[in-house]
Order: structure tokens, then sequence, then C-alpha cells
């Protein structure tokens, strides 16, 4: 028999129970937000219900009921949340009733398993494909069993069980989902409904972060009382968060029997990170690559917005679209050029050209936005060919910069009603249209537009889509998505991995990155010997970047094993995740139905592997007791829509080398400071100190009007022989013709272009192209920068153990005597670029048996020097290798031109003046 579960459902139920059947246990698994029928079928002591009720959500509902617990544990490791919904509820009241169990779950999240537990028959499911399920189920139903499709939504799993008086039931659900960063946080939130007190009500949310969590915050909209009530305990590498409140604190009220808990707990974080390096983690056999580089200064944009103002938008919808594009404009900078487009049953342009972002024609912009009246129809297709060719314009007389990022906002609420309406016709026509440069950004607003229709044609041409609530908040809703995509800092990434050590990569390439998000990768390793994995990242901003990352094929394994609360799986079910998220996006833009046919076999086989509940696997629920096997299903609905991104094909290993070459060809200034310069005619070595004062800065190299180059002095923490010894601690190459300024310092090093900055860490092996300057950073050991291909410098990277009790981390500087400069270059190394003449002479003992002495002429001088040794520490920073050397003694003096205190300036990109 068939049963509508709405209205009746109660009287229903006890018009069945009056009879003479045995006790009955009633089973019904619902779905909230969408509706189907469920067959209703009776078996001797079992009777299962599968039907839709639409009816305010609680986590647990029932009338005469005990709820004993209701537990929500989340294991976030690496950014994958695997989360365990647990409740215990006993039907304490003198009939039998029905207890129902709702969880609203996140959208993206995958849910991975259901337990139940009525009286003792535990029901367990397991995920395959909807035709195995569905035979199954087939069979069941034929042998006389009880069966029923189980169905939920993308975001509220219900089950509703009837069970007699004193009966004890227990749920649990799992779900999994991949944490998504957006403006610098990671966000997690669990829904908190119980509908009643509960005795233990407990939220444990347990984070695991390898590299470090920076900061973990807690907030909830369940109000005021509950605001102090949450304890984070927090370690470098692990937080806990707890939410407990007790019976007298959830109630609502001193005397009250309700509870007060009724709405979202929401757990914030984010990681530290090697500033602009990438993340790269081993686990049972997969990887997972991330990369959130923040130190980069934004690029510029090219913005047209096309703003649906159809009679659907008149009202809130308008008034709120009005003043978010009024905050939206306020954000744009100088660099950026801008236009709108708005559409009903025509299309206007407030501006046919793309005009510069000034505040006069800001202000202008304003002005018409308030002055838009909705009214008429809907022609999204002309206003967006209006849009791609605004910018193809732009782009053709040279108004768009290269290096700068254009975007096509569109914001709408209704599907097309005038010009063409044919969404797919609508979908090819962008698509042929819009440049790979180009990417299109849609939001869509309230219920009555085509979700699926923004998403397709979004992903179709690089972008996103995000639905935008029409309600009073729908302003914040949309700059919210504005800034997410405001401050985009690169483009054209990839990421790459040695071809012979992975396989099944995800999307490994990218067209943008955004301030304040992340790009993952993920993939399987093939076996081989190997004991670490490199990935090469590769991106275009205001230079061209190159950074790898190494990470231990074992060491994560091993830390994982140790603690208790994280997910050892994670990497497996990222990988998958990814996979399946981004199948199902290709599947949604496959142009024929063998290629979707294709794209469902292999998201059917991963789902199943990997236990998710797809738009095309379900959930097989079986129990086993005196009686045999029960069995239900689990799936999930037809036009559920996962994923956001493409898969790209893979790409073969680049590595980066550095080569150093044949000692000694090098000008050097290392240690305290000790400087030697090379002179290849004479085939010598001169060396001599500069004693100076922590915090002045030395000029080495100074071009006038090219290049300049200098370092400023740190001191040791304590002075040694009445004497505190100096140290380069920061090194500045400024290239004055290409307006580029290379800081490099102890902690981190800086790329400054105008007012672009840009900042790297020790942390990583990268290469940067900047104009004509390359910059090589290879981890915690060194940067060469090069310019023009004449100019060569590496910074040598020094560190001391942590708690040294004299030195501080410090640099040194070695410069190929090859270099070409002007013949108007000067500094402590550049004067002696055009090599004077040398000559020494009478060579003797010295005070130091080891040390002979002699006497040179240089420049006119004659000079007491002395024969020793310093270090050339490029290929054993610890020991070094000697480099032998005659020694002036008292700063140089009678060596270099004038005193050292000539060649202090007052700023790092100082050139030095006549000596």
């Amino acid at each position: 028999m068939c049963v509508d579960c709405a209205g009746n459902f109660c009287s229903l139920l006890k018009g069945l129970f009056s009879g003479s059947m045995k006790t009955p246990v009633l089973l019904c698994v619902l779905l909230f937000s969408q509706s189907w029928a469920f067959e209703f079928i009776i078996d001797g002591d079992l009777i299962y219900v599968m039907c839709f009720v639409c009816v305010c959500m609680q986590a647990i509902q029932g009338n005469d009921i005990t709820v004993k617990s209701y537990k929500v544990e989340s294991r976030i490791t690496s950014r994958f949340a695997h989360t365990t919904v647990k409740s215990s509820v006993v039907n304490s009241g003198h009939n039998a009733q029905s207890i129902g169990f709702n969880v609203e779950i996140p959208k993206r999240a995958f849910i991975n398993n259901f337990t139940m537990n009525v009286n003792g028959i535990t029901f367990t499911g397991s995920v395959k494909e909807k035709s195995v399920a569905r035979n199954l189920y087939a069979q069941a139903r034929a042998r006389g069993k009880a069966a029923g499709i189980v169905r939920y939504s993308m975001e509220t799993f219900r089950t509703e069980v009837h069970v007699p008086p004193g009966s004890k039931v227990e749920f649990e659900l799992h779900y999994q989902e991949m944490m998504q960063r957006k403006l610098g946080v990671y966000q997690h939130t669990v829904h908190l409904q119980p509908g009643r007190l509960v005795p233990l009500l407990q939220v444990d949310v347990y984070i695991f972060e390898p590299k470090g969590i920076k900061f973990v915050t807690a907030s909830n909209t369940l109000g005021e009382q509950f605001s102090d009530l949450t304890k984070i305990t927090h370690t470098k590498e692990k937080a806990h968060i707890v939410f407990k409140p007790t019976l007298q604190q959830q109630c609502k009220c001193e005397n009250c029997t309700e509870s007060a808990v009724d709405g979202v707990f929401t757990v914030k974080y984010d990681v530290e990170r090697e500033s602009n390096a990438g993340e790269l983690q081993v686990s049972e056999g997969h990887f997972v690559q991330f990369f959130a580089p923040s130190d980069l200064s934004p690029l510029s944009k090219n913005i047209v917005f096309v703003i649906d103002v159809s009679g659907s938008m008149w009202g809130l919808k308008m008034k709120q679209t009005v003043e978010a594009m009024q905050a939206i404009l306020d954000d744009l900078s100088m660099d950026d050029y801008f236009s709108i487009i708005d559409f009903n049953h025509n299309v206007r342009c407030w501006n046919e050209d793309l005009v510069q972002a000034s505040s006069i024609q800001v202000n202008e912009a304003k002005k018409y936005i308030q002055s838009i009246k909705p009214n008429g129809g809907t022609n999204i297709n002309e206003a967006l060919l209006r849009a791609v060719q605004m910018l193809l314009r732009a782009s053709n007389q040279g108004l768009i910069d290269p290096r700068s990022v254009s975007m096509i906002i569109l914001v709408s609420d209704g599907d097309p009603t005038v010009g063409e309406i044919k969404l797919s016709t609508i979908q090819k026509n962008v698509k042929r249209v819009m440049r790979e440069e180009f990417s299109l950004y849609s939001l869509g607003i309230g219920f009555d537009v085509d979700f699926d229709f923004l998403e397709r044609i979004a992903m179709d041409n690089r972008g996103i889509a995000q639905r935008i609530y029409a309600n009073h908040d729908a302003a914040d809703q949309l700059k919210t998505f504005y800034s997410q995509v405001s401050s985009p800092l690169l483009r054209t990434i990839a990421i790459h991995f040695p071809e012979n050590a992975v396989n099944n990569v995800t999307q490994n390439r990218f067209d943008k990155f955004f301030h304040g998000s992340e790009l993952i990768v993920a993939g399987k390793l093939q076996p081989s010997d190997l004991t670490t994995l490199q990935s090469l990242t590769t991106a275009s901003a205001n230079m061209d970047l190159n950074i790898q990352t190494e990470a231990d094929i074992h060491g994560l394994d091993s830390v994982l094993s140790t603690h208790q609360h994280s997910f050892t799986g994670f990497a497996r079910q990222m990988w998958a995740y990814i996979t399946v998220n981004q199948l199902l996006a290709e599947r949604s833009l496959a142009p024929t139905a063998n290629k979707k046919r294709r794209i469902t076999q292999r998201i059917m086989a991963l789902a199943v592997e990997h236990q998710f509940v797809t738009p095309f696997t379900a959930m097989l629920v079986e129990g086993h007791d005196q009686g045999g096997a029960e069995r239900l299903i689990a799936d999930s609905p037809r036009d559920s829509k996962h994923g956001l991104e493409r898969k790209f094909p893979e790409y073969s290993f680049m590595f980066c080398l550095c080569y150093l070459p044949h000692p000694f060809d090098f000008n050097v200034v290392d240690n305290d400071p000790h400087f030697i310069i090379h002179f290849p005619k004479s085939n010598m070595d001169i060396c001599f100190n500069i004693d100076s004062k922590p915090g002045h800065i030395l000029n080495l190299i100074s071009d006038p009007g090219t290049v300049t180059i200098n370092g400023q002095l740190v001191g040791s923490k304590k002075m040694k022989n009445n004497k505190i010894d100096t140290y380069f601690g920061t090194i500045s190459i400024y290239s004055k013709t290409h307006g580029v300024q290379v800081i490099v310092g102890t902690n981190r090093i800086d790329l400054m272009e105008g007012r672009n900055n840009h900042s790297f860490s020790w942390g990583a092996t990268a290469e940067l192209v900047l104009d004509r300057m390359r910059v090589t950073i290879v981890k915690e050991e060194h940067v060469t920068v090069t310019i023009d291909g004449k100019i060569s410098v590496m910074v040598l990277l020094h560190r001391v153990w942590k708690k040294h009790p004299v030195q501080v981390d410090f640099l040194g500087v070695y410069m190929s005597s090859d270099n070409k400069y002007s013949t108007r270059v000067h500094g402590l190394i550049g004067q002696f670029a055009q090599e004077p003449e040398l000559k020494v002479y009478g060579v003797h003992e010295g005070a130091d048996p080891k040390k002979k002495e002699a006497t040179m002429v240089v420049k006119g001088n004659k000079v007491a020097v002395t024969r020793g040794w310093q270090k050339d520490y490029r290929r054993d920073k610890k020991r070094g290798s000697d480099v032998y050397c005659w020694f002036i003694h008292n700063n140089g003096k009678g060596f270099i031109d004038g005193s050292y205190t000539s060649y202090i300036l007052p700023q790092l990109d100082s050139f030095l003046t006549a000596i």
C-alpha cells in the first residue's frame, strides 16, 4: 500500500497498530526540502515506511521520548573533515511512537556511512552502484522481506523509526568533506537542533595540521548564553574545540523545559605557511599538494558587471544589488578598469568601453546604478555577448595590461525570456566568443533562477557560480563573493610532479589564484624506492614564478600514527573526494551522451570504492537478527549537483637545478664580515675586514643610475673580547634600470616593483622571473639574483642553532668576478671591477710562524699584509673551504679608496656618492 506521510500520518499508524500484528518496528527515512513518494510494506513483525514529510526540522523528533545523548565529533586532518553524529534515544512513553533523527550536513559533503540499532537489530550501510542496490532491494521485496528506498538531500538527512514503549534506538551518521579556504579562513560548521534538553550534549572538533595551526576560533548562533561555553585547547599542530553545555545551560529560561540550543556552531582556523611556498603531504600511497601564497601584490582587474534589471528584480532584490554595487565599486583600485551593463529586454551600457576606476568614474557609475528602475524581460544572451565584446575591444586597443585579470560578473534572478532563450545555445554562444584569458562568474539571486545553467556557463568559462539568497543580507552575500575574487594574485598556475613517480593526478592547472583561497592537487604514488616526492609550481603574476616543494614519503604516516584523533585515511579520501567532484563537474559539461556515460562509470567505481553517496550511487542499509536480514537503500536525488573544477591533462615534471662555478672566481663578503676580492689577472686573492656598528648599511656595489648592492649589519648577542661582532643580516640588490629591488633577510626574501610587493620564505625552492631579473631560491640554502644575464649575486644563508649564546643568523654575499658593470662602478667591492696593479714583495716570517708577512703596493700605497686564509662557504656551510689570501689590516686602509666610513649609506636602496 502507498501512503502519503503528511497530515494523517499519526492517525494512520494508530489504525495499523490496533490490529492483531505483533509489536511492529516502523522505520522511515525521510527527505527534508525535496518531495517524492515511498512504498509502505508490512512484513510480520516489521513495518518499513519510506516517505516525505515537510516539517520544521529538529535533530530528534518525537513526543514522549528521552534523548540520552547527542554527540558530534569532527576529525579534521590536513583540511579534510570526517564528521560523526551520534544520538541515543529511548521511547519513554506508554505507546508506540515515531522517533526522528535529522542531520543537516554541509552542501559539499558526502555521506559515507549510516548505522542504526533498534532494540538489538543493527542496520549498517554500504555504498553500491544504484542499479546493484536496487536489485538487492527488489530481491528483498520478492522474498517478502522489509525493504524500502531511502533517500536524502545533499543538505539534510532524515530518518524516522516507529518503536514500542521502552525501546532504545541509537543513530550514527558519518559524512566527509574537504575544507575550502575562503578569505584566508577554513570554516567548519555543525548544525545543532536537538529539539529538547539532552543530558549529554557535546561537540568535539579535533584539528591536526602538520605545518602548524596559525589560529583557531569558535563561535555559534545559539545565543549569548552559550558564548562563553566553548573551550579551545591549542598547541602548534593540534587543536581541540569542545562545546558541552549542561542541562541547565541548555534551558531557554531558569524554569523552562525547552531547549535554547538551535543554531550553528562554527569553527574557523588557518594554517602556518612558509610564506609563498607550497605544502606537500604524502600518506598511505597518496599525496596532496596545498598552494596558498599570500605576500604577493594583487594583479590589476578588468571587470564588466552585467546586472539583471528585469521586472522580477523589483523591490528588495534590486535594493540589495544596488547597495552591494556601491561597496564593490568603492573597492576598485586606480589600476583597475571597469564598466557596467544592465539588461532587461534591452541591453544598456553605462559606458561602451572600459574606463579606469578613478574616483570620478566610480562616482559616476554609482549614480548610474542608483538610477536603475527594474522592468521588462530578461535578455541574458545579448548582455553577455556585449560584455565579451567590451573586453575584446579593450584588449585589441591595448588598454588591458597583459598581466591583468579580465572577468565578467553576472547578477541575475531569472531565466531568459527575450532574445535567445535556449540555455544550451546561450552557453555555446558565450563559449565561442570568450578568450582563454577571460572568466565568467555567475551570481543567481533567489530560487526562481536556473542555477544549474548559471553554474554550467560559469564552469565552461573558467569561473564559478554562487546562489545568493534573497533575504535581508543579500547585499552582504554579494559583497562577500566579490571579496573572494577581487584580489587576483597569480595567473596560469601549474603544479607538476615527476611523471614516473605519480599517477591519477587531479586537476593541476588553474587559470587564476585569488588572495585568501587555496589550490589543492592530489594523486597516487607509483610503486618505487623513492623516499621523497617533489613538486614544481609555476605561475605568472607581475613575475614568472617557480616554486619547488619536497616531502618525505613516510614521515607523515609515522606522525599520524601517534595522534589519537587524527584521520589517518585523509589523503586517500581527499584524493577521491576531489576526483569525484571534478568528474561530476566534467560530466555536467560533457557534450555527448556517450561521454557522459563513460564519466558516470568512473564516478560510480570511485564512489563505491571510497563509500561516497553520490547522484549515481546508493547506500544499502542491512541488518541481521534472528528473523534474517533486512535491507533498505539510501541514495541521493538525481538532480544533485557537485563540483566546481575541471580535470586538465597532466604535464611532465621540470627540475630546477642550480650549479656553482669552480672556485675561486668570486668576490666574497661573509662571516663577521670578511671581504675576499679575487683578481683574476694577478691570480691573487686579497682579504680585509670592516668593523662597523650594528644597523650600519655598507655599500658593496654602486653603479650610478643602474645597480646598487648594499648590506645592513646586525650585531652578535653578546660582546666578545670587549667587542660586538657584526654580520650582514640584510642584503639589498636594487636595479634602478628595472625599478626592482630584492631584499634578502634571514627570515624572508622580499621583491618590490613599484607598488607591487612580494614576499617569500626560505622554506621552499623557487624561481622567479621579473622583467629581466631572475631570482632563484634554494630552500634554506641561498638566493641567486641575476640581472640582464650580466650581473650575478648569490646570498648565502647561515643558520646558527636556536639558543646559540653569541651568534645570530647571518648572510654571506658571493659575486662573480665576471660581472659586467660600467666604468663608473664603485663600492667596497665595485671599485675593484677594473683590476688595479698589485705587487707583493719582502715576504718574511711573521709573529705567527704559520702566517707570512709582506708589503703590498696597490693604488700607489704601500700596505703591510699578512698571509692567511678565509672561508668559502658555498659548498660546505658548516666548515667551509679555505681560501688563501693576503690580509690587509685596519679596515682595508690603503687598499680601499678613502675610509670605510665613506661607504656607510642611509638606506638600503641608496647609491654611493663620490668618495
